[in-house]
């Protein structure tokens, strides 16, 4: 029995030791009656100093260790309970102690077993998720603070973006009424009998307004200048006849200060070429205007030569050169810039604002083209530019604005309303021009006075005007008076919030000033016809009026820009009805397989013929809507209405263009 109490002691004593948790054996009394090797390592106390002494004193808080002890022998085990061991070398050791009693065969305590399982790492991990739950807690206050923050820099901005674009649209107004008048009276002076000095004069005028105009343009529309998106035109033009004209607007300044104006011409250079002349006049208007300005004696040189010719292309350097005061060597590299003038006190001795050059900079090499300068102080300067235009065999003429008139129409009446003396007179000539009968409101209530006690064909209505505006006056007309009249709207503001408030208040359409004759007419002809159609039975006018109403086309642009050419007209309408069934082929894939790359692409190709065509900003929105679901690709109902609408209106306008196809091909055989 001896032996075998040995071997059950070993046996207990290898089980203790193979614990790798530290074990301590407890009497009733809290003293260590026996412990493992983990023990000791964890404590760094020897075996024999720690047999013998209190359970509780290798605890940091002793109190709770007395409780766990006390509740080992209350309840004859423990579960889990958190305590730190304490290292002789000051080391903590967190641990959770699970502990049971041990008996005698009678049932007496003799004592307890406790094992502390070392939990140090899974509580400081604990810690650390503490704390990074805290520190999250912390971002999402910070977040939130954030997007407070966020939603209310976005309402600053967005009431910066309205308080612009009211002042785009007030300044736009003030600026394009009187060019109205100053572009509308050239273009009817051009029309009467003058000598050819005259006309040049005017010619001179007319291009000067035009690139005014662009300049205006430019400047309202604040994003595309931003992105660097200018477009250029490319039509015939002279541009011997262009630059000499650009220059007779100098003359007057020229000959005060007293100075030689000298045109250096290249007679082998083509004599019509297809470019932007107003993009050209504009750059070599800010280059003799700054020569002008910074010239007091001597003399400015337009020097146009030939750089290089091949079939299809023809490279033209232009040079100004000046006698004035000329830029300092390290002063050169920043005259390109916005703002910068040569020395800080030539704005206040010359004025300006320092983005001519700018200008300058930009239209040349958006164009393709380079710019240079080559200047010495106190000696003169030379601004040089080369630029590629395209050669044709088309001929060129200045556009006076006569045109042919409809002489099918008669009687025709139009209330003019509009509160700008000079406007008033400019629409009175023009369309007394035109044979049209009109009467003059100076406001929209005058306007509703007078559409009391007389009918009218058609209403141009003037938007900005005192006592009632042409938005107030077009809803009274609508809907309190009930007609259908045809309005159109004159602006001199077109930004897109108005052309909106245009189309919501029931206007039919709107013309920019200044206001393009030709245009005018045509679509005062297009009403009044659309309205009231002569010798059509009943049945024939309703079917006529449904086609027009419901017709996607409107060729009138592209036969100004084709000059009519019949030959250049059918391949322009030839590529459209080529291209447009593939388009729509794949808008309806992409929408199907929830390509949302291809369902945006198609629509974006489809948008720059619409315009081409005339198929009204109508189709253009349409288009630019489903673009904004597939750049966001929401897949809900309104875009697969969307792209059906879209579907429906470039089928239809395919018919119409085959139909016209064939009437060009028709009358030109």
């Amino acid at each position: 029995m001896e032996q075998t109490r040995s071997h059950q002691s070993q046996y207990a004593g290898s089980l203790i030791e193979a614990n790798r948790a530290p074990l301590v054996v407890i009497s009733p009394k809290g003293k260590i009656t026996d412990m493992n090797e983990a023990l000791v390592n964890t404590t760094g106390v020897s075996r024999d100093e720690l047999k013998g002494t209190g359970f509780l004193d290798y605890f940091t808080e002793p109190l709770k260790a007395h409780q766990v002890y006390q509740e080992v022998f209350a309840k004859e085990s423990v579960t889990d309970s958190p305590l730190t061991l304490r290292h002789a070398n000051g080391k903590l050791t967190d641990v959770l102690y699970n502990g049971s009693v041990y008996k005698d065969d009678q049932g007496n305590v003799l004592g307890a077993v406790i094992v502390a399982r070392d939990v140090t790492e899974q509580k400081r991990a604990e810690n650390e998720l503490t704390e990074a739950i805290v520190f999250a807690e912390l971002a999402v206050d910070i977040a939130e603070d954030a997007k407070l923050k966020a939603e209310h820099a976005t309402r600053i901005a967005e009431n910066a973006v309205k308080a612009k674009q009211q002042f785009l649209s007030n300044m736009s107004h003030e600026i394009r009424t009187p060019m109205n008048a100053i572009i509308g009276f050239t273009k009817v002076l051009l029309k009467t009998e003058m000598t050819a000095k005259q006309k040049e004069y005017l010619a001179a005028i007319k291009l000067s307004g035009d690139a005014l105009i662009v300049l205006i343009n430019d400047i309202l529309d604040l994003a595309k200048v931003d992105a660097g998106k200018m477009t250029f035109e490319q039509t015939p033009f002279k541009i011997a006849a262009s630059v000499s004209a650009m220059l007779h607007l100098f003359e007057t300044k020229i000959h005060e200060k007293n100075l030689n104006l000298v045109m250096e011409y290249d007679q082998n250079i083509p004599e019509i070429l297809v470019g932007d002349s107003v993009r050209l006049h504009q750059i070599i208007s800010n280059l003799v205007g700054n020569a002008v300005k910074f010239t007091n004696k001597g003399k400015i040189t337009v020097d146009v030569s030939l750089r290089s010719e091949d079939e299809k292309t023809t490279t033209i350097q232009f040079s100004v050169t000046d006698t004035g005061i000329g830029i300092a060597e390290e002063k050169l590299e920043k005259i390109f810039e916005n703002f910068q003038q040569a020395t800080s006190g030539t704005s206040r001795i010359y004025g300006g604002t320092g983005l001519g050059l700018a200008i300058v900079k930009q239209l040349v090499e958006s164009q393709g083209g380079t710019v240079t300068v080559e200047s010495t102080a106190n000696q003169g300067s030379t601004f040089s530019f080369t630029l590629d235009f395209l050669k044709t065999s088309e001929d060129a003429e200045f556009d006076s604005g006569v045109f042919e008139l409809d002489s099918e129409l008669e009687n025709i009446n139009i209330l003019v309303v509009e509160d700008i003396v000079l406007n008033q007179l400019l629409m009175r000539t023009v369309l007394d021009d035109f044979g049209f009968k009109l009467d003059i409101a100076e406001n929209g209530k005058i306007a509703i006075e007078k559409l009391r006690a007389k009918s009218y064909d058609l209403i141009l209505m003037d938007l900005q005007m005192p006592e009632m505006n042409g938005f107030d006056a077009t809803d009274y007309i609508r809907n309190t008076m009930k007609l259908q009249i045809p309005i159109i709207a004159l602006t001199a503001d077109v930004t897109t919030v108005d052309l909106a408030k245009c189309k919501a208040v029931g206007m039919d359409d709107y013309i920019a000033k200044p206001v393009d004759e030709r245009l005018l007419y045509s679509k005062i002809v297009a009403f009044v016809k659309k309205t009231a159609p002569k010798n059509l039975s009943e049945s024939q006018a309703k079917i006529i009026d449904e086609i027009i109403v419901n017709s996607c086309i409107n060729l009138e642009y592209l036969n100004g820009r084709t000059k009519s050419n019949p030959k250049l007209m059918m391949e322009m309408i030839s590529v459209y009805l080529e291209q447009t069934p593939s388009l729509i082929s794949n808008m309806k894939k992409g929408l199907i397989d929830k390509d949302w790359n291809l369902l945006y692409a198609s629509a974006h190709k489809m948008i720059p013929s619409f315009s081409i065509m005339g198929m009204g900003v109508e189709s253009e929105n349409l288009a630019k809507r489903v673009q904004e679901y597939a750049s966001t690709q929401q897949q809900t109902g309104e875009i697969s209405e969307l792209v059906g609408q879209l579907e429906t209106v470039c089928t239809q306008a395919c018919n119409e263009l085959r139909v016209e196809l064939n009437r060009i091909k028709n009358t030109a055989s």
